[in-house]
């Protein structure tokens, strides 16, 4: 049996039950050395395997021959295993082993938890890091899903090689989305050292945004109140129909 668990964004609190569960069932924890850190805890009395960035494949080469053995492996995410985690490969590269995909807390909805209900509505997610997608295709994607009025959750927004990605594509979102769009930032969401930042897209602070943060968005029905992001569902609608039906 091989797991492909999701551990949430850090703190344990945002670990489910499942995703505990599955850890402390497991003989082996496969996965990159910085999420094995945040939860050293759990994995103490474990087989550990780990390695640096970029090498996700060698991981889980190992974790399947680790599987073959007999042993429980567990291949741990940051946030959920199926959002730009390692349980696709998991299940691309399994020789018959049987794979069970463990949902856990994404840092989109972790962010929009800190920053109030910005997913309301419609929204996407849109990953920023050019190593596995071609840049051009980044960019349509960015301009069509604004187009369509989503709100658009930006993960890998900037790093030391990739500076200008994100504010080339605010610029592209600024040809469909007014730049009083409300914009949230979070740093190192649901973890200690968490920094939030609430602005517009006309006055987000490109330089606070890093690689471990998550941007979100609005649509045209976002709005800020008392410093949180909110976007309509639509209830308001619903209300003043209720109102007319009744005569008031």
């Amino acid at each position: 049996m091989i797991y492909a668990v999701g551990i949430g964004p850090g703190s344990r609190e945002g670990i489910t039950y499942e995703a505990r569960s599955a850890i402390e069932k497991s003989d082996v924890v496969v996965g990159y050395k910085t999420y094995i850190d945040l939860i050293k805890d759990l994995v103490k009395d474990k087989e550990i395997v780990s390695n640096g960035m970029k090498q996700e494949v060698d991981r889980v080469k190992k974790a399947v021959e680790i599987s073959k053995t007999g042993k429980m492996v567990a291949v741990i995410s940051s946030g959920d295993a199926g959002v730009y985690g390692m349980a696709g490969l998991v299940l691309e590269l399994a020789e018959g082993e049987e794979v069970q995909v463990v949902s856990g807390v994404t840092a989109s909805t972790a962010a929009a938890a800190v920053l109030g209900a910005p997913l309301m509505h419609d929204f996407c997610h849109i990953s920023l890091s050019d190593l596995l997608t071609p840049l051009n295709l980044i960019y349509k994607r960015i301009a069509l899903a604004s187009e369509g009025d989503f709100v658009i959750c930006i993960y890998n927004p900037r790093s030391k090689g990739r500076p200008d990605y994100l504010k080339k594509s605010f610029e592209i979102m600024k040809k469909y989305k007014a730049g009083s769009t409300p914009v949230g930032v979070v740093k190192n969401a649901g973890r200690e050292n968490q920094q939030v930042q609430v602005c517009t897209m006309d006055t987000i602070d490109y330089e606070f945004v890093d690689m471990l943060s998550i941007v979100i968005v609005g649509n045209s029905s976002t709005y800020i109140k008392n410093n949180k992001i909110i976007t309509r569902r639509g209830y308001e609608r619903k209300l003043e129909k209720d109102v007319l039906k009744n005569g008031g």
